[in-house]
C-alpha cells in the first residue's frame, strides 16, 4: 500500500510539473495543448483514486487530496529549479514569453494545491481544526506554507494509509466474526455524558466491533446520577435487552462511573446472574480523591451554581433526574471506600479492569489537561481524571502504558476525540478485549 501510494506521489508530482511547464512545448507544438489539457483534467480528479486500495469515498477524497498535495509539494520545486535554469538561459533577454511561462507555472500549481487542500480539509478526520487553521493563515505566506503544508501531509498520510489498511484487515477476518460473542455487548458510559443518535460516546469503537460480528447495545442511563439510581436504571436496561434478543445474559463494557454504576446493580439489584462478564474502563473503583478536595475547598455558592446550571441544561433535552452533586459525591474517595465495603464481587460472573495513564497534562485534551495536575499531586499517576491506584478491580486486571510518549488519557479509552494515537489503537483494543470474551465462551 504504502509503495503504490509514493509511486503514485511521484508519478503525478512529475506530471504536473510537466504540465505546468509547458509553455515551450505548447508554443512549439500547438497540437498538444488538447493532450495537455486532457492531462490536467485527469490529474485533477484522478489522481489519488487509481490505488486500488478501498471502496470508501471519504477515504479515497482524502487520499486524492494527499496525494496531489505531495505532488504539489515536489512539483513545487522541480518547476522553481526549471524556472531558474530558463531564466539564466534568457537573462539578457527576458521577454513576454518567460512571463506567460511563469503564469502557467503559477496557475498550474495553484490550481492542483487548492484541489488537494479542499479535498482533505473536507474528509480527514484527524486534521483537526488547530491545523486547518494554520494552513488558512500560513496558506500565503512563502516558506511557512511549506511548513504548514509539512504537517497537514503527515497526519493525512498517516489517516489515509492506516484506516485503509484497518478496513482490509477487518474484511480480510469478516466471515471469522472474531467478536460474536455468545451474549450480546451492553456498553454503558460515564458521567456526564451519554449516548445520543448524533453523537455516541464511545466513538468508533462500536462500529469496528459490530464489523467484526458483535451485536451492541448502550445503557441509555442518565449522565448525572447518584450511582443507586443509575444502578436502578441498568438493571431495567439488562432486561430490556435480554426480552429484545431472547439471550440469557449480557457482557458489560462500563466506563468511569458506569463501572460502579453496573457494580452496584449486580450486588444488590439481582442481576448478577443475567450478566456473563463486567469489564470496567477506567472506573474509580477506590474514588477520587482529589473530588474530596475540591468539594471541600469550593464554597456552596459556587458548587450549587455550577450543578443548578448543569441539571437545569439537562432538563431541556428532556434529562430530568440529573443530579450533578451527588454524581459528584459519589465519585470521592471517602465515598467509595464505603462502597467496597457494601459490594461484594458477584459469583459466577468474569470481572476484569482496565487502566490507562498520561505520560503528561498537554497529552491530554481540556479539562483533562488541567484536572491531571491535580490528581498527580494527591494520588500519582493518573489518566487525567482517576488515578493508577484506583483502577483495579476483578480477577483480570490491564493497565495500558504505550511505549509512545503520548500516553492515553480517560477520554481517549472511548474514543472521545476520534483520535489516532501513536503506540495505542483503541478500536483494535476492544476488538481484542470482546474477543478474549468470546474464547472464553461468553
Amino acid at each position: 500500500m504504502k509503495f503504490k501510494f509514493f509511486v503514485s506521489v511521484l508519478l503525478n508530482s512529475l506530471l504536473i510539473s510537466f504540465l505546468g511547464n509547458s509553455h515551450l512545448l505548447i508554443k512549439q507544438i500547438p497540437e498538444t495543448l488538447v493532450l495537455i489539457i486532457f492531462a490536467f483534467i485527469f490529474v485533477n480528479i484522478f489522481a489519488g483514486t487509481l490505488i486500488p486500495s478501498t471502496k470508501n469515498n471519504r477515504l479515497l477524497v482524502c487520499q486524492h487530496g494527499t496525494v496531489l498535495l505531495y505532488s504539489f509539494y515536489i512539483s513545487i520545486i522541480l518547476s522553481s529549479a526549471y524556472q531558474i535554469i530558463y531564466v539564466v538561459n534568457i537573462f539578457n533577454n527576458i521577454n513576454l514569453e518567460y512571463v506567460w511561462n511563469l503564469c502557467l507555472c503559477i496557475t498550474v500549481n495553484f490550481i492542483f494545491f487548492w484541489n488537494g487542500i479542499i479535498c482533505v480539509y473536507l474528509t480527514s478526520a484527524q486534521l483537526g481544526l488547530k491545523w486547518r487553521i494554520i494552513g488558512l493563515v500560513c496558506g500565503m505566506i512563502p516558506v511557512a506554507n511549506l511548513f504548514a503544508l509539512f504537517f497537514i501531509l503527515k497526519t493525512t498520510t498517516t489517516e489515509c494509509l492506516l484506516e485503509i489498511e484497518k478496513l482490509k484487515i477487518n474484511e480480510q477476518r469478516k466471515n471469522a466474526k472474531i467478536c460474536a460473542t455468545k451474549y450480546p455487548i451492553l456498553m454503558v458510559h460515564g458521567v456526564f455524558f451519554r449516548d445520543t443518535q448524533f453523537l455516541n460516546y464511545w466513538g468508533r469503537i462500536p462500529n469496528e466491533l459490530e464489523a467484526n460480528g458483535a451485536k451492541i447495545f448502550y445503557g441509555n442511563h442518565s449522565s448525572a446520577s447518584s450511582i443507586a439510581d443509575s444502578a436502578q436504571e441498568l438493571s431495567q436496561r439488562i432486561n430490556e435487552v435480554l426480552t429484545e434478543t431472547g439471550a440469557e445474559k449480557v457482557n458489560i463494557i462500563a466506563h468511569s462511573k458506569g463501572g460502579l454504576d453496573c457494580r452496584y446493580a449486580l450486588a444488590k439489584l439481582d442481576v448478577a446472574e443475567k450478566v456473563a462478564s463486567l469489564t470496567t474502563i477506567n472506573t474509580p473503583h477506590n474514588g477520587c480523591l482529589f473530588a474530596d478536595y475540591l468539594l471541600t475547598k469550593i464554597s456552596d455558592k459556587i458548587k450549587n451554581n455550577v450543578a443548578n446550571t448543569y441539571n437545569s441544561t439537562l432538563k431541556k433535552f428532556g434529562e430530568v433526574n440529573a443530579d450533578f452533586l451527588t454524581a459528584v459525591n459519589n465519585l470521592t474517595k471517602s465515598y467509595c471506600s464505603e462502597l467496597n465495603q457494601e459490594l461484594t464481587t458477584p459469583q459466577g460472573v468474569y470481572c476484569q479492569s482496565v487502566g490507562s495513564v498520561l505520560r503528561k497534562a498537554t497529552n491530554g485534551k481540556f479539562p483533562l489537561n488541567f484536572s491531571y495536575h491535580l490528581v498527580k499531586h494527591f494520588s500519582g499517576e493518573n489518566d487525567g481524571l482517576v488515578s493508577e491506584s484506583s483502577f483495579k478491580w476483578g480477577e483480570k486486571y490491564t493497565l495500558l502504558k504505550p511505549t509512545a510518549k503520548r500516553g492515553i488519557s480517560h477520554g481517549d479509552m472511548i474514543d472521545l476525540n476520534r483520535e489516532n494515537i501513536p503506540g495505542f489503537d483503541v478500536r483494535e483494543f476492544y476488538v481484542e478485549l470482546v474477543h478474549d470474551l468470546k474464547e472464553r465462551g461468553l
